[in-house]
């Protein structure tokens, strides 16, 4: 099954993974703390805006991680910076970016990791749905387009980013993950190397 993008929003940490049809040619990597899909080096040149975004941000303060599907995870962070509770920083982006204006409607989804509380959210062309998370929770851009409880074993950045990676789903191109550690979150990519 194709579900496009997804991400996986436990209470402790979460995953993000991009699937894809058209633009397979992009992988995660690390630019001063912050995770982006970025296109590899033989990707063909696009005028796309939706290929490269920051997919995983931790806030300045390091109290509270933010994974998604683009542009939006840039807000939802700042709003977090700015003292907006975890709920409000995440509806407020995915509310104003709206779904992405592509051939496909693509929804956006987000999701937000903290010491208290954590949320999965999604806006598409027909709703917008947050959910607080008590469990490992997921949501995709197609077909898993509200938030259903999934499992999510392993614990450690890299080896989730694998697992989200390695799941029966199609056209998996590359992950990224977080978890909360004693002192803030360690992040971790797969490219499937």
């Amino acid at each position: 099954m194709y579900v496009g993008r997804f991400i996986v929003v436990a209470p402790d940490r979460a995953a993000y993974r991009v699937s894809s049809r058209s633009f397979p040619n992009r992988r995660v990597i690390e630019r001063d703390g912050t995770l982006t899909v970025a296109p590899t080096a033989d990707a063909p040149e696009t005028d796309n805006p939706y290929i490269s975004y920051n997919c995983l941000r931790i806030t300045g303060d390091g109290d509270r991680a933010v994974v998604g599907n683009g542009t939006q995870v840039d807000p939802i962070t700042e709003k977090l910076e700015l003292g907006y509770p975890a709920r409000d920083a995440l509806v407020e982006p995915l509310l104003a970016l709206d779904y992405e204006k592509d051939d496909y409607d693509t929804p956006r989804i987000a999701g937000v990791v903290g010491p208290d509380e954590s949320y999965v959210g999604i806006v598409r062309r027909d709703a917008m749905l947050v959910h607080a998370v008590e469990e490992p929770t997921l949501v995709a851009t197609y077909e898993t387009d509200r938030p259903e409880a999934t499992a999510l074993e392993a614990t450690e950045p890299e080896k989730m980013a694998r697992e989200v990676y390695d799941l029966d789903l199609e056209h998996p191109v590359c992950a990224a993950a977080v978890a909360q550690t004693g002192d803030g979150f360690e992040t971790g990519f797969y490219n499937g190397e």
